[in-house]
């Protein structure tokens, strides 16, 4: 299938942005060329990728640096977001305040990258000082802003990547919403696993990635309960993609189980099983009533895929639309898993891409809001909740955009959402996935664990 180097240069980027290059292939009549970019040194991996849709510049997040490139992978201006003297044991950081711990020269590894198309920034998050952001402008990387003066600006310490993902949410004629989430490393009490925060237009506002919601008795944020952590300790969610679609935005998670009988888990975390769960949130809801979190997979020839690897948002296109009983534009949710439940840290070469349409996903949830509200079960999120509740009966409709009540809420559940399996691979892991419609057809592409490509066409 020839195609042209605008239309494959943010397809593939993605793809191969967590190795040390990024490539870009362009198959022109036949003959392939190879353009290629790479950091000043070797050790300053590129973490994340995002494409400006309008203009289809490539904007990198790496290790001490944030890059614009060209279509053509041409450098064309960069901003230094390290090393800086730090350690991890100021909080505040010493930005703020003075702190007797020793410091030394830091990486500022890059764990977030967002363009916010509609004020033409680019929001990018490091690790350094507890993980501060900025936001940038667009055409030069110019900081436009850099909050560091309240608690809620520090957003992960975590120094892995993959472990935080943001979606923003803008709002005709109103400032944005930044949805968060993200790893603690144990630091419940500084970051909540997932929040929602203000991004007022003005980049200079106080009211910066302050919370949506936070008083003493609601806010829009959850956190992680100390008595979980002391229960499972090397208990965390893990955040691998996120987005929105309609009225809600979506998280995919991967987390360890949590004991149903109050027991101490004990162990390393090598030792614990894990879940992939899809999170719900309306993109409205500041009080974080309409939380919804259900365990998510695939399943072929009784072989159970568990261990998300990463995913993307595309559409199905004619053919695939077809199979799944949806529109062609409908949203589609492709998706990669490993193997099993048991080796989140190392796992399984054995793995899936997988399809889920967000209408089967908002059904499934729609089926458990249901039961839950007739009474029926409990709210099966002990992780948070610490023990079994009772679901409440309450006589509510429950339609396609019931955003919660204060009540019943957060909900979990045990029901897996299961996708449409299109492909497997057993000898080298995929990593990575993204798709896209060409003549009617879907065509998604994997990359793998040992640094190839391959293509799927016509994903049915």
């Amino acid at each position: 299938m020839p195609a042209s180097a605008p239309l494959l240069a943010p397809l593939l980027a993605p793809l191969l942005a967590p190795l040390l290059a990024l490539w870009l292939l362009a198959l022109p009549a036949g003959a392939q060329t190879l353009a290629s970019f790479r950091p000043e040194r070797r050790d300053w991996h590129l973490n994340h990728l995002t494409v400006h849709q309008d203009t289809g510049a490539v904007y990198l997040g790496a290790v001490n640096r944030v890059y614009k490139l060209s279509g053509n992978l041409t450098l064309l201006v960069s901003h230094d977001t390290g090393p800086e003297d730090d350690n991890k044991a100021c909080y505040p950081p010493l930005i703020v305040q003075p702190c007797s711990e020793p410091l030394a020269p830091t990486d500022n590894v890059n764990k977030l990258l967002l363009v916010d198309s509609s004020q033409k920034r680019l929001l990018a998050c490091g690790s350094l000082y507890q993980g501060v952001c900025k936001l940038l402008r667009l055409d030069d990387l110019f900081i436009l802003v850099e909050p560091s003066h309240k608690k809620e600006h520090y957003l992960s310490s975590v120094n892995q990547t993959g472990t935080m993902y943001g979606v923003i949410v803008p709002a005709q004629g109103q400032d944005a919403t930044l949805f968060i989430g993200t790893a603690v490393d144990g630091k419940q009490d500084y970051f909540p696993t997932v929040s929602s925060r203000k991004l007022p237009r003005d980049p200079e506002s106080s009211a910066m990635l302050d919370y949506e919601l936070h008083t003493d008795f609601v806010s829009s944020l959850i956190k992680i309960p100390s008595d979980t952590l002391a229960l499972v300790a090397h208990f965390d969610i893990y955040y691998v993609y996120g987005f929105a679609s309609g009225a809600f935005v979506y998280f995919l998670t991967v987390q360890p189980e949590t004991p149903e009988n109050g027991m101490s888990s004990g162990g390393s975390a090598g030792d614990l099983f894990y879940t992939s769960r899809i999170v719900r949130l309306c993109r409205d809801d500041r009080k974080f009533h309409s939380y919804v979190s259900l365990p998510i997979g695939c399943v072929k020839n009784g072989v159970e895929y568990r261990l998300l690897q990463a995913a993307y948002l595309g559409k199905p296109g004619r053919v695939l639309a077809a199979s799944l009983h949806v529109g062609a534009q409908d949203d589609v949710l492709f998706a990669v898993f490993s193997k099993g439940q048991k080796q989140f840290h190392r796992p399984p070469d054995d793995s899936a891409l997988c399809a889920f349409t967000i209408r089967d996903i908002n059904a499934r949830i729609k089926e458990r809001l249901q039961s839950c509200y007739q009474g029926e079960g409990h709210l099966e999120l002990n992780w948070l909740l610490g023990k079994d509740v009772q679901c409440t009966k309450a006589p509510v409709p429950i339609d396609d955009s019931f955003c919660g009540l204060d009540i019943n809420q957060p909900l979990g559940g045990s029901q897996l959402v299961s996708g449409h399996t299109l492909y497997t691979e057993t000898r080298d892991r995929m990593t990575a996935v993204i798709s896209y419609v060409y003549n009617g057809y879907c065509v998604a592409f994997v990359g793998t664990k040992s640094g190839r490509l391959k293509k799927v066409s016509e994903c049915d």
